[in-house]
């Protein structure tokens, strides 16, 4: 068995999945330290998407192990994870659109008044967290949090995902393609988030097909081919995005690059 070490947030080992007679990933294994950003780079059918759900208890893994600041845990469902401090945002975040931004980052955890008569909901307290949210992932317009989430851009709403998420205090904040559909401007936007993520002391598993994107946030870069990890630790500050493109496409292996 691996070693435990004091600076890994999360530790996936030796991760098999099957679908039917489909091998998704082929014994693979995944680090994620305190305050770090990690890219997870691959192509269609790399796999990246199923690992990330089995961490975020979506799927479970046929085989392997998942550690939490150095513990063994059992994650079976999203509740599971979401305990265990991980929170995914995917590209079309589980954002109810007629309630209000207040709601929604308080979904399901909503603060109740006491006493009262079956408890009430919290609102002032609710939008006042919320303008502070909003403030801390970077919106700089004034957007009340009374505002229905139908009404916001792409961007405002993965910044309402992100927000929600660094509310509940989640070491690891996963990112599914968060870059997908949205303009340069929200784009930039998103990304910036991710970086104040890591000023506000969480780590990112960050995925996008875009490449340029990626090299923009991460501090490390992990790719998977085939459901097999072929290469982790790359520096996207002493990488090329030509080379990494290589690593993706199986033109070259990463020992030869590094």
């Amino acid at each position: 068995m691996t070693t435990m070490t004091g600076n890994e947030l999360v530790r996936m080992e030796h991760i098999h999945k099957y679908f039917g007679r489909v091998q998704a990933l082929n014994d693979v294994s995944l680090t994620v330290r305190p305050n770090e950003i990690v890219g997870l780079l691959g192509d269609n059918g790399a796999g990246k998407s199923t690992l990330i759900k089995v961490l975020s208890g979506a799927l479970t893994a046929d085989t392997g192990e998942i550690y939490i600041k150095g513990q063994k845990v059992e994650i079976k469902n999203t509740t599971d994870a979401i305990a265990h401090g991980i929170e995914t945002i995917y590209q079309d975040s589980a954002l109810v659109t007629q309630l209000s931004i207040a709601r929604n980052l308080f979904l399901g955890r909503e603060p109740i008044k006491q006493p009262g008569f079956l408890g009430r909901l919290d609102q002032d307290m609710m939008n006042e967290v919320a303008r502070k949210l909003l403030k801390q992932v970077g919106i700089s317009k004034d957007i009340p949090p009374t505002t229905p989430v139908s009404s916001l851009s792409g961007g405002e709403r993965q910044a309402v995902a992100i927000a929600r998420a660094m509310h509940f205090e989640s070491d690891l904040i996963i990112l599914d393609e968060p870059t997908n559909n949205l303009g340069v401007e929200e784009t930039q936007g998103v990304l910036r988030f991710v970086r104040n993520a890591r000023d506000s002391g969480h780590s990112c598993i960050f995925i996008a097909h875009n490449i340029y994107h990626v090299f923009q946030v991460v501090d490390r870069i992990v790719v998977l081919r085939r459901g097999k990890k072929v290469a982790d630790d790359i520096d996207p500050k002493k990488t090329t995005i030509e080379q990494v493109e290589k690593v993706i496409t199986g033109m070259i292996d990463a020992p030869q690059m590094m």
